[in-house]
């Protein structure tokens, strides 16, 4: 049996290793020919180092990593290839695979929409307008990979407009975001994060929006949504597959194709 392990960031905000749980358990349903464990890279346990110590002596040969997260920024590129190296040494038989990030795959744009269609938002409805939360990068080039979620999210709707906001970098911010929507129409504004699982980001868009004099409906965080459970069935077939161009077997200082988007 195949091992898969979905890597999350690490949070002290309990839920968001409750939402991370409920991932991991909507892919052990999706792929019962494996064994899919879960690690953190951060500030929750268990961590990668102790899981892939399990997976050595649980006997297994080989184990593939499925980072959780939006974005190819250090923790994908840099943090999680360095531990895997260091295993590596600790553990010389024992093939570790890396795999792509979540990224912005389409099916996860449509779990975002899914997402603000629960919220109680109409396809056609003319007075809503869709603030898309995001973490932010220090690279442009991300970001602007993560604007352009804005107008995936509301293609072929008939929704006043949508804008990408970020928690971090303020270009634009939340409140920046939601003038521009007003502006354009929008009487009904929807926050839609565009993370996996809540925490203090989350958090801090919430209470600067909630303190707004404007209706504020929010959507929930991409979380179990079925497609997410998808993509890293699917990030874990192309590891394991061998393609070259969407998973490699990490070394010391190896580096991975930039897909842009959010953070976790």
């Amino acid at each position: 049996m195949g091992v898969l392990i979905a890597v999350a960031h690490g949070s002290r905000e309990p839920r968001s290793s409750r939402t991370v749980g409920a991932v991991v358990d909507r892919v052990r349903v999706r792929r019962p020919d494996l064994d899919v464990r879960v690690a953190y890279l951060d500030l929750t346990e268990p961590s990668v180092e102790q899981v892939i110590d399990e997976v050595a002596a649980d006997g297994h040969e080989s184990a593939a990593f499925v980072p959780l997260l939006l974005g190819n920024a250090f923790h994908a590129r840099v943090d999680l290839p360095g531990i895997l190296d260091a295993a590596r040494r600790r553990h010389p038989s024992l093939s570790l695979v890396q795999a792509e990030v979540l990224g912005d795959d389409s099916r996860l744009v449509d779990a975002l929409r899914a997402r603000i269609l629960g919220a109680g938002v109409d396809m056609d409805d003319p007075t809503i307008g869709v603030a898309v939360a995001a973490v932010g990068s220090s690279r442009e080039a991300a970001n602007r990979r993560t604007r352009a979620l804005a107008a995936r999210v509301s293609a072929g709707t008939g929704w006043a407009g949508a804008v990408t906001c970020f928690a971090t970098n303020r270009n634009p911010g939340p409140t920046e975001a939601i003038s521009h929507l007003t502006a354009a129409g929008a009487r009904r504004i929807v926050i839609a994060p565009w993370f996996i699982a809540p925490g203090l980001l989350t958090d801090r868009v919430r209470d600067e929006v909630d303190a707004l004099d404007i209706d504020i409906t929010h959507a929930d965080v991409l979380g179990d949504h079925p497609f997410v459970a998808d993509v890293v069935s699917a990030r874990y077939d192309a590891a394991v597959g061998g393609s070259t161009t969407r998973a490699r077997e990490c070394v010391a200082g190896c580096t991975f194709p930039r897909t842009g988007g959010a953070g976790p």
